[in-house]
């Protein structure tokens, strides 16, 4: 099959229109690893980059990536917030080594170049050689050799970045019904309470799926059944975006009418386990409502979580075509007292590396990954809730957010 875009031979077939059946190759093909950097993440989407809170006072930064490409995310002496790749002009080099800092201006270490925070080249080692040898030609022009810039917008303290001139609005780009989830969980201007970083033996669209998986949650997590955070008998349900790329799943503590709990063999139901702390599962109805469980994905590769009261944000990092690294950064709000402060790092046990739910999403895909290579033109499939996009109304249990995934991995792609 030739490639649409370029003419060339395309890395990858997907012979037919169904979302609903997945070719094991999507996780294991080196050559479609590449054309992702390309078409997804410097493509036409929004990525996570990091938040406002992080970076609060000129001179402050912070690396990130999107996708493979390392990232400076700074606020400049004016208060703007600038998003830069973090590769100097001149030979390539990285210009910041350090996770977050603050600086004046950036400097790249091999030769000297040196930006200031909106990106532009603003000083040159030997620029006039030495003795009135070597240097630069009189027809080399600073301003044509600055740091790539990204577009940045910014809602409700998230800071997203695109490499493309052609993206609308982020609150476009997610909707509606999608921006009014964001807004539903972060009320109030955050703080950063810390954060958990993870190594994930899996391709980064296994994380990503998982996050879209609405009913693996009250089977595999015997933490989130046993204890009540999330039942397949609760209410609740799932949103898609108009273009079916981005998601949201919910659950609140309103029984449904048949209580199945107890009819069906189900694993993750143990009626043996007690906590030594419950305090633990205090919740604390802070956002006007009684919503235990809110996982609400933007398309490519984020995550805003309210688990009880542990609110985060989940940025997923592409480190390979078999690898993939996940940092959770654990939020709270500016005006928090002491008490929800405490409440909100003992729920946040739940989550994490080790945390008592979340550490099952951190294996399944190394499972996958590692039985997806015995044959790359097998297929998963993904029957839960029909073949299309559509939500089942009033159920989670469907993969119909998993098919819009890959109906978005697909429109990026060309495929």
């Amino acid at each position: 099959m030739d490639d649409q875009q370029t003419g060339r031979p395309a890395p990858f077939a997907w012979p037919d229109a169904d979302v609903s059946s997945v070719p094991y190759g999507v996780y294991t093909d080196r050559d479609l690893y590449a054309l992702e950097q390309e078409r997804i993440f410097r493509g036409p989407t929004w990525n996570f980059l990091g938040l406002e809170a992080e970076i609060p006072n000129p001179g402050d930064f912070k690396t990130t990536f999107v996708g493979d490409a390392p990232i400076i995310l700074v606020r400049d002496a004016d208060g703007a917030v600038n998003a830069m790749v973090n590769r100097c002009a001149h030979k390539g080099a990285l210009v910041c080594f350090k996770p977050r800092g603050n600086v004046r201006e950036l400097t790249c270490v091999y030769h000297n170049w040196v930006y200031d925070l909106a990106g532009n080249l603003t000083g040159v080692a030997f620029k006039r050689g030495v003795g009135g040898k070597g240097g630069l030609r009189d027809d080399f022009d600073q301003k044509d050799h600055g740091l790539q810039r990204l577009r940045v917008d910014i809602h409700r303290g998230l800071v997203f970045g695109t490499f493309s001139a052609a993206m609308p609005a982020f609150a476009d780009y997610i909707g509606a019904e999608l921006i009014a989830s964001i807004d539903r969980v972060l009320i109030k201007p955050l703080r950063v309470l810390g954060y958990h970083s993870q190594i994930l033996p899996n391709n980064w669209k296994l994380y990503a799926e998982n996050n879209k998986d609405s009913y693996h949650a009250s089977l595999l997590h015997l933490f989130h059944n046993t204890f009540g955070v999330v039942r397949p008998t609760m209410g609740g349900g799932i949103k898609l975006s108009d273009s079916g790329w981005h998601h949201l799943s919910y659950t609140q503590r309103e029984a449904l009418a048949d209580d199945h709990i107890g009819k069906e063999k189900v694993r993750s139901m143990s009626e043996s386990y007690k906590l030594r702390d419950s305090t633990m599962m205090q919740h604390t109805l802070e956002l006007g409502d009684l919503v235990t469980n809110s996982i609400q994905t933007v398309f490519p590769t984020l995550v805003v979580q309210q688990i009880l009261n542990a609110l985060a944000v989940r940025q997923l990092i592409p480190r390979g075509v078999d690898r993939s690294e996940l940092i959770w950064t654990v939020l709270g709000f500016e005006d928090d007292d002491a008490d929800m402060a405490e409440l909100r790092l003992k729920v946040n046990n739940l989550v994490g590396p080790a945390g008592l739910i979340s550490m099952e999403d951190g294996c399944v895909g190394g499972w996958v990954q590692r039985a997806a290579k015995a044959d790359p033109t097998a297929r998963s499939i993904m029957p839960m809730g029909g073949r299309g996009i559509e939500p089942s109304q009033g159920s989670r249990v469907t993969e119909a957010a998993v098919r819009g995934f890959w109906k978005g991995w697909r429109e990026c792609m060309g495929i």
